[in-house]
């Protein structure tokens, strides 16, 4: 089996506004993150931000498509 990293941007102009849309999804759902390392947040906050930021991501797929 090929060894395959899935946690690398593949297009690197985009991490930095990954990053902020990140920040700003936390701040909607409640989460306090910390600049930099944010080891000690519950796995459920922690899938409350990612699961949200997919959500408004396929949303605006959705939306640009019609």
């Amino acid at each position: 089996m090929a060894n395959s990293n899935s946690n690398r941007t593949l297009v690197p102009e985009a991490k930095e506004a990954l990053n902020k849309f990140k920040y700003e999804v936390a701040s909607e759902v409640g989460v306090n993150l910390k600049n930099g390392y944010n080891g000690d947040l519950s796995s459920r906050d922690a899938g409350r931000i990612g699961g949200n930021m997919v959500k408004k991501m396929i949303q605006q797929a959705e939306n640009n498509m019609k």
